[in-house]
């Protein structure tokens, strides 16, 4: 009882304070409902940019994937500091000064309309088909294992976590739809806190318990007692999923964050609605410094879960789970260590990270099709009161659809995280190859855009037949990428745009830049770099005092033969 108290009681506080905040915004206008008034500041605008990130697909997927391999899938986190420097220097000043709304509003503006459309289309299938069913699903699963709401209802397992995806889609529709962007961003702001404090509870506890109440003697035990694979944050160059090979971090990866951090509208549609360029660059560098948390409180998670298997700290039916679903691999290692007194606020801590990726990824494809579909192909008369309660229909019918189709992820053959950004791959690359282009050439037409689109879709397909599983995804997107570029350019040399593009400054909001930009993001790759020396053979894993016979895989089942435990 105390533990449902205590997870009602954290919840209803988040959306109290939520409300309170964002009682008297106008709701009836454009940029009052999806731009927040054009008012976030950079805490705000950083706290929901890492919360509408972070959600239970990356603790659950990449401590999976951490249990089953290394800490390689760290890349996931911290090469996304990268990705927010460029966004802060150089997406940033360029996106305000158009005055954008969506990215494919820009598409529109350096293309066409029929760019605009594609890309809208795009984007929504994206996060109908997959992001939002797997942000709830995960969500689902993990609050399934920690509660036994299957076991409670005496149903299945999937029905069991149906029923919570139920659950979590029905409340974050209502912060979206009802909220707007300013109500998604202040919960974020608030959760993301929670987040911090809760994420960081798991290791600590699992350490602790490791070292029978002695944190020290815990981090000697863990970091002694694994394979010093396991540490290792850097894989060779063949190496295959989920493994990160080394030479990704440098092409695929890249081209991944980019997209991701750089033109994905459900991450930075909140740093659109910054009050001016120099709040809008400080969030997104923050963000870049708080990413380098990541892997010491997610990635690490896995190798902590790895550690108790071995160590006899689960239970028979949990083992069992563990060898065929490492995605279990997070919860288990919560309902082990986490003392059921602070159960109900990490229950709460959960609820409000899967909250806030969902809903702020619904928010964002309400208003990519009420501005870049619905007004200017059904009602291009439309007042702003009208597209308000267009969106709002749109985003519960968006949100249904999501219900029922995160239930199918559960079939997904490589685990959820794969699955997700493997998905990615039919659309990112064109996108962010169409707005560098954009960017940084005058003559790009938009035939060049399209082929591009075509071409990336079919090559992108028939790579699953195609390419060997042996290569890892990501190298295929790094070909793509340049295939694309080189598909645009040939376009742009024989057919290009009859005069040059001049991006007009929209006057929305002041574009003086930080002043310590440049300097602070320079601190910011000189700590990536740390990370990874921190995760290497120099760092910890030469504390290790276990050695694997050559050859023996990093997964629970081979690593328990080769020691003899099973």
């Amino acid at each position: 009882m105390f533990i449902l108290l205590t997870f009602v009681g954290f919840t209803a506080l988040v959306a109290l304070i939520s409300w309170w905040k964002t009682r008297e915004e106008d709701l009836t206008s454009q940029d009052g409902y999806f731009l927040a008034g054009r008012s976030l500041s950079a805490g705000v605008i950083a706290g929901s940019l890492m919360l509408t990130n972070l959600s239970t697909e990356q603790l659950i997927g990449q401590s999976g994937q951490s249990f089953r391999t290394n800490m390689g899938p760290m890349a996931w986190e911290a090469t996304a500091c990268f990705a927010l420097i460029i966004l802060a220097n150089v997406f940033l000043p360029k996106y305000l000064k158009a005055g954008l709304t969506t990215i494919p509003e820009f598409l529109e503006k350096r293309y066409d309309k029929t760019v605009k459309r594609i890309i809208s289309i795009l984007f929504l299938l994206g996060y109908l088909l997959t992001y939002l069913p797997t942000v709830l699903y995960s969500g689902a699963l993990v609050f399934n294992q920690l509660f036994g709401i299957d076991t409670l209802l005496g149903v299945s397992q999937l029905t069991g976590v149906t029923i919570t995806a139920l659950a979590i889609g029905v409340i974050g529709a209502i912060y979206a739809i009802f909220g707007g962007l300013k109500a998604v961003a202040v919960s974020d702001t608030i959760n993301g806190i929670g987040l911090i404090i809760g994420g960081f509870m798991v290791p600590i506890f699992a350490l602790a318990f490791l070292g029978n109440g002695d944190i020290g003697a815990g981090f000697m035990d863990f970091v002694q007692n694994l394979p010093s694979e396991k540490f290792a944050s850097l894989n060779p160059a063949n190496a295959q999923a989920p493994m990160i090979p080394w030479p990704i971090l440098f092409t695929g990866m890249v081209v991944n964050n980019l997209f991701y951090w750089c033109t994905n509208q459900s991450i930075i549609q909140r740093t659109f609605g910054a009050k001016n360029l120099k709040e809008a660059q400080k969030g997104a560098i923050i963000t870049s410094f708080l990413k380098l948390v990541g892997p010491f409180f997610i990635t690490i998670c896995g190798l902590l879960s790895f550690r108790m298997a071995l160590a006899g700290h689960y239970d028979d039916a949990t083992l069992e789970g563990l060898l065929s679903n490492a995605d279990l691999a997070y919860p288990a290692l919560v309902i082990e260590v986490m003392p059921k007194w602070l159960l109900g606020f990490f229950a709460a801590v959960l609820f409000g990270a899967i909250l806030s990726s969902f809903n702020s990824a619904l928010n964002s494809s309400v208003t990519l099709y009420t501005l870049d579909i619905h007004r200017p192909i059904f009602n291009p008369n439309a007042s702003d009161a009208h597209l308000v309660k267009v969106g709002k229909k749109f985003g519960t019918v968006l949100a249904i659809v999501s219900i029922g189709v995160a239930p199918l992820v559960s079939f997904a053959p490589s685990g959820l995280y794969d699955f997700l950004q493997e998905c990615f791959g039919f659309y990112n690359v064109p996108i962010i190859a169409a707005v560098l282009l954009g960017f940084f050439t005058k003559r790009t037409p938009a035939k060049a855009v399209k082929v591009s689109l075509v071409a990336h879709v079919i090559l992108y397909g028939a790579s699953k037949f195609v390419v060997p599983r042996t290569v890892h995804y990501l190298y295929v997107l790094a070909v793509l990428f340049v295939v694309n570029l080189v598909i645009m350019a040939v376009i742009t040399k024989i057919s290009p745009r009859e005069t040059d593009f001049v991006l007009e400054d929209a006057g929305a909001v002041d574009l003086t830049p930080w002043k310590y930009a440049k300097p602070i993001s320079v601190l910011a790759i000189i700590c990536l770099i740390g990370v990874y020396v921190i995760f290497s053979p120099i760092g910890i894993g030469s504390f290790s005092q276990v050695t694997l016979p050559e050859g023996t895989g990093l997964d629970l089942a081979s690593v328990m033969a080769a020691l003899g435990l099973r």
